[in-house]
């Protein structure tokens, strides 16, 4: 095992094991409180610049399951962990996590106190960081780092090249890093799922005859997606249903005249509590994103915040007053996480039948 090293851009050092590929990494230092799907938080495109920090302190129990990956390979910059598991034990594992690291050519180091990290995060906010292998150069690394910066995610995240699942209503996803069980809660509810590049303009998007639009979920700033906006703006003008998830939810707000504004550390993981403004109902959901949406920015005559973060009462969900629309911040489709809004799904069914019929 070799030494590797955890370079903070406030300065500070941990000092660990190297797991995974050999190298150096630099990105956003995040962290995520699940417990477990540790496949699918590596696999989640809207993970892309950032370096995934795991609070909960034994990862790898159940080896490398690639059938439960939430698309077609890891997309973070690195990978830390207070300690990773060596012999996974599961009828479904393909092998061992480290070694998948290692085929994904994920920078990692475990051995460090996450704890501490976290509480770093917490109270400074997030911040860039360095895996490396050698403290060597100190001061020409804290220069990199600090002038890291996650630049065009949804293009280097979105699929290649479009492609059908199901068959039923048609409904376009727009795919900005979309998580792979979006199409498939879609395609189990009998829709006919045409999934776009987000490379397409709505021009190209329309040929497609959608009768209903799904914006997906995706990493990076919303405000620096200018191409994607101005497809969203000229989609807007034929008030085809709508939903969006994550990203999805953050650009439509903008085209929409909205606001976004970066979090402290941001909202990561299968536990957080998100009321529904109308019902009065909560519900514990999965949660991926470093943006949200400021709720007085909205429009009052474009649409109204439905849901807030039941802690930090944040934008989770706008409803829009005069298209078929509604967004959410947070991931309905859940893979892993809880299974609470899952019914969101029918209600976007619901509209877009009720829109076409």
């Amino acid at each position: 095992m070799k030494k590797a090293y955890l370079i903070l851009a406030n300065g500070d050092v941990y000092e660990g094991t190297g797991i995974g590929a050999e190298g150096e990494t630099l990105g956003e230092v995040v962290f995520t409180t699940g417990m477990g799907s540790y496949m699918e938080t590596l696999t989640d495109p809207s993970y892309y610049g950032q370096i995934i920090t795991q609070t909960f302190p034994l990862i790898g129990n159940y080896g490398a399951i690639p059938a439960d990956n939430e698309s077609d390979k890891a997309y973070c910059k690195g990978y830390i962990v207070r300690e990773l598991c060596r012999m996974g034990s599961n009828f479904r594992k393909d092998g061992e996590l480290n070694d998948w690291l290692i085929d994904q050519k994920v920078v990692g180091i475990e051995g460090i106190d996450t704890r501490r990290l976290t509480r770093t995060i917490r109270e400074h906010g997030v911040m860039n960081g360095m895996i490396t292998p050698s403290l060597d150069g100190m001061k020409d690394k804290l220069n990199e780092i600090s002038k890291f910066r996650v630049k065009d995610a949804p293009m280097n995240t979105t699929v290649k090249e479009p492609y059908v699942l199901g068959e039923g209503i048609r409904i376009v996803l727009i795919d900005y890093g979309a998580k792979l069980n979006i199409p498939r809660e879609l395609a189990a509810r009998g829709c006919e799922v045409h999934v776009l590049p987000c490379t397409m303009t709505a021009e190209e998007i329309l040929s497609h005859k959608p009768q209903g639009i799904m914006l997906s979920n995706g990493g990076g700033d919303p405000m620096d997606a200018k191409f994607e906006l101005e497809q969203i703006k000229k989609l807007n003008e034929y008030k085809i249903p709508t939903f969006g998830i994550c990203l999805g939810h953050q650009l439509m707000a903008l085209a929409s005249g909205a606001k976004t504004h970066k979090l402290k550390y941001g909202h990561r993981g299968a536990n957080q509590p998100v009321k529904d403004l109308v019902t009065g109902k909560v519900y514990i959901t999965s949660q991926n994103h470093g943006y949200a949406v400021r709720n007085k920015s909205i429009p009052e005559d474009v649409g109204k915040v439905r849901m807030i973060n039941a802690n930090d009462k944040t934008c989770e969900g706008i409803d829009y007053l005069k298209r078929p629309c509604f967004t959410v911040q947070f991931h309905p489709e859940a893979h892993g996480g809880p299974l609470d809004t899952e019914f969101l799904f029918d209600r976007f069914i619901a509209m877009t039948e009720e829109r076409n019929a």
